[in-house]
């Protein structure tokens, strides 16, 4: 109730906290997404005192001949190095999508500020004003498990638009005989995209193979290890990750190729319509 003398006043603390975060990352200029760059933020935290190194963070993306575009935003209660360098080896792992074209800018927070939830702040504070186009559509760096695998991805997920990037060569194959298991091992280990493949199994660590003398695409590995497993096996290449498990040459809803001991099997991904409260536009953290 008001009338010529009287009116209500409220603090709204979370809408000046809003403002401010807005405003701090807005003064700062966008610096590629490198591991140079990343690997400054340590020095600067320390220089502030901030040893956690927690904080909020916006990625950006310019394609060739476009503006550049507010991609993600996201918080780290981690350090905002590894979260960030988590971004980093996912993206390079990624077809359609160049890291030349990534950017980033961040800021450190106080550790009890992050129970006010700051990223959402900054995204609805963004989603006023335009779009910010990987925010729930998937973009997490986390392995989701084995309960995912048989997810049908929404049209507009991120997955879908940039899935792993099998012609990619995998880092650190050593040649010679050596078990399946650790060969395995060395491919997960090579790629930057998640490879899960079923654990402490017998016949992988007993079972030995020799490994050319010769650098491998990650599509040329899986196909090496197909030719070498049982046929009950086999690696299934999701637009997320790749799995291998002994299922008996199960499909899966996002899988683009299986490989197979009787061979390759290409597949078209099954999607769906995002459902109601799966809007573009909803609110997503970035602490998956």
């Amino acid at each position: 109730m008001s009338d010529q003398f009287s009116n209500q006043f409220r603090l709204s603390i979370t809408e000046a906290l809003s403002t401010q975060l807005y405003a701090a990352l807005d003064r700062l200029e966008p610096a590629p997404l490198t591991q140079e760059n990343l690997d400054a933020l340590p020095a600067q935290a320390q220089k502030l005192g901030l040893p956690s190194m927690s904080g909020v963070y916006q990625l950006f993306r310019q394609e060739p001949g476009k503006e550049r575009e507010l991609t993600y935003v996201g918080k780290a209660d981690q350090p905002l190095p590894k979260r960030l360098g988590d971004h980093l080896f996912k993206l390079s792992g990624r077809v359609g999508i160049s890291l030349e074209e990534m950017s980033f800018r961040c800021l450190f927070v106080e550790e009890d500020l992050s129970a006010v939830s700051p990223e959402k702040m900054l995204i609805k504070r963004h989603l006023r004003t335009g779009r910010i186009v990987w925010n729930n559509r998937g973009f997490g760096i986390n392995d989701p498990g084995r309960e995912r695998d048989t997810t049908r991805n929404r049209e507009n997920h991120f997955d879908l638009e940039f899935p792993i990037d099998l012609d990619l060569r995998v880092a650190g194959l050593t040649p010679g005989p050596q078990s399946l298991q650790g060969v395995l091992q060395a491919i997960k280990d090579g790629l930057p995209f998640n490879f899960r493949f079923q654990q402490r199994v017998a016949e992988l660590r007993t079972k030995t193979v020799v490994v050319p003398d010769e650098e491998m695409t990650a599509d040329q590995a899986f196909r090496f290890v197909s030719q070498h497993m049982p046929e009950e096996w086999q690696i299934s290449a999701l637009v997320g990750w790749a799995i291998m498990y002994r299922d008996n040459q199960k499909t899966y809803p996002s899988a683009f190729r299986y490989y197979r001991a009787d061979g390759v099997v290409e597949q078209v991904p099954q999607t769906r319509k995002p459902g109601k409260g799966e809007g573009e536009d909803e609110v997503e953290g970035g602490d998956e």
